[in-house]
């Protein structure tokens, strides 16, 4: 990575095309704490739908938008698991993906962190290069939503098994159907995308922009959904402690591209808290060198991201796609909403917030419990987690679920099942705290992805192991945000009021 512009014809491109379509880019400052945008007029964006592709849509990607995803919270939109719900002492808080713009999943910040690089930097001209996106959904649709905002072609890569409401997505959002790239296979088949992004590559008008290996997806978790969550939990101490002091016991992440957890370093230095690694039971890679299948889109993927700071991370936790789809159905019918509400006394509030939860969402809250069991924590340790996306991306697979599992119907008898199995019973089997030689053997897998495969120098690999490369990148974020400030400075509409955008950008295409 670097600060400097490497090609000053590719960033004079992007400036004019950035002038041309009114765009102003936010910094990494402004997307963790909105208040400080003080020169964006708040009140204009209130007007903009936060599902088009308007540029001023960027000044929505935090964790900050109201319920309704137009407005602006003072905190974080989240719900508080009850004991009801959980059967553990400890408070369990999700923070709610779904409210962040257009695709409606936090996927769309490390998305924008991770082109707003190559743009400040003249590695990416808006009127020549395309943008690839390889992902297994959220991060692919959230490419295609930055490239549409900033005026440039884009083309998304993920694999063919995907819920059908992805592509649904897609279809509308790209500009040309051979823009949506299926790949063999589901969520565990990353390698099938890869191959699919290095042949592209060739092109060089192709740049791609691998979630897994792009240090900016690390770093916008650690600056903006860290402070996010800290800033969460400050308020819920001084609300809930009762009088006494709360701790940030831990955070509890999926790894998927593992960006999402880079926000679990700035909480382990700021609280002391723990980071917890979520993986798919049917796929433990972390947890026991496993492989296979797995139906949680959106969670572990056969392999190591090279931006996982795996000498960090304190315990790995394997959660069966069984219990997401299955929970998924209980989440989102009648009779499973009953079984929540009548028989565990869950009050309506948190039932009714559930439709929040995705797959990988869900399975962030089961690790949560298993982590609370495992440690024995008490009122007074909170674990907070994060929900990816939301159910309304996934009725297609309920259907699945519903036609497999219950062709008959789901009523009262088969919710008490499912509520009984996978949310009552959970206990702390496939569960790992990690020892010095547990992070060097799961470091050691990457090896063979990014050395072996990916071409990645093996000097540059190992120095990710010691804490001091971590500590280093993230100095180059401050320089970042400056040069955000210069390049708005060029573009020449900043701190004007007037960003309506042309109407190039908002025709369809």
């Amino acid at each position: 990575m670097c600060v400097d512009v490497v090609d000053a014809k590719n960033y004079q491109n992007a400036v004019q095309s950035f002038r041309e379509n009114r765009i102003v880019l936010p910094t990494f400052a402004e997307l963790a704490n909105p208040k400080l945008a003080l020169a964006f007029p708040f009140a204009d964006l209130l007007s903009v739908d936060p599902d088009t592709p308007d540029p001023r849509n960027l000044w929505r990607v935090n964790w900050y938008n109201a319920a309704d995803r137009k407005g602006r919270s003072d905190l974080p939109v989240h719900v508080i698991l009850p004991p009801e719900f959980t059967g553990v002492k400890a408070p369990i808080v999700i923070l709610l993906g779904n409210k962040f713009p257009m695709i409606r999943s936090h996927k769309v910040l490390a998305a924008y962190a991770c082109l707003l690089q190559r743009v400040l930097t003249g590695q990416f001209d808006p009127s020549v290069h395309r943008a690839i996106w390889p992902s297994t959904g959220n991060y692919a649709r959230g490419g295609i939503a930055i490239s549409r905002m900033m005026g440039c072609r884009a083309t998304a890569i993920l694999p063919e098994g995907m819920s059908r409401e992805r592509f649904e997505w897609l279809a509308k959002w790209t500009e040309h159907s051979q823009d949506i790239v299926r790949t063999p296979g589901t969520e565990s088949n990353v390698r099938e995308v890869y191959d699919a992004c290095n042949e592209l590559a060739r092109d060089p008008q192709n740049i791609v922009l691998n979630q897994f290996c792009e240090f900016p997806n690390y770093l916008v978790h650690y600056f903006v959904t860290g402070p996010a969550i800290a800033a969460l939990f400050e308020h819920l101490a001084a609300k809930l402690s009762g009088g006494q002091q709360l701790q940030l016991t831990g955070f509890i992440s999926a790894t998927g591209s593992a960006g999402t957890i880079a926000a679990g370093d700035y909480l382990k230095e700021r609280f002391g808290a723990m980071i917890v690694a979520v993986e798919a039971l049917e796929c433990p890679t972390m947890l026991m060198n496993g492989y296979g299948a797995h139906n949680i889109q959106g969670i572990g993927d056969k392999h190591i991201p090279l931006i996982h700071n795996v000498m960090n991370t304190d315990i790995v936790c394997a959660i069966s796609d069984k219990a997401t789809d299955h929970l998924d159905v209980l989440f989102n019918t009648p009779a499973g909403q009953r079984y929540l509400r009548d028989v565990m006394a869950v009050p309506q509030e948190v039932v009714g917030q559930l439709v929040n939860f995705g797959f990988s969402s869900t399975a962030n809250v089961l690790a949560a419990i298993k982590t609370a069991k495992l440690l024995d924590l008490t009122p007074q340790d909170v674990l907070i987690t994060v929900a990816t996306d939301g159910s309304e991306l996934y009725p297609s697979e309920r259907e699945k679920t519903l036609h497999r599992c219950y062709p008959t119907g789901f009523g009262e008898r088969q919710a008490a099942e499912v509520g009984a199995r996978f949310l009552q019973s959970v206990a702390t089997d496939h569960m790992l705290q990690l020892t010095e030689f547990d992070r060097n053997r799961i470091f050691n897998l990457g090896y063979y992805t990014w050395v072996e495969q990916q071409g990645v120098a093996l000097e540059d690999f190992e120095s990710r192991r010691k804490q001091s490369f971590w500590k280093e990148l993230r100095d180059i974020v401050p320089l970042w945000d400056e040069r955000v400030k210069r390049f708005n400075e060029e573009v020449g509409i900043y701190p004007d009021t007037r960003y309506a955008p042309s109407t190039r950008l908002q025709e369809a295409r």
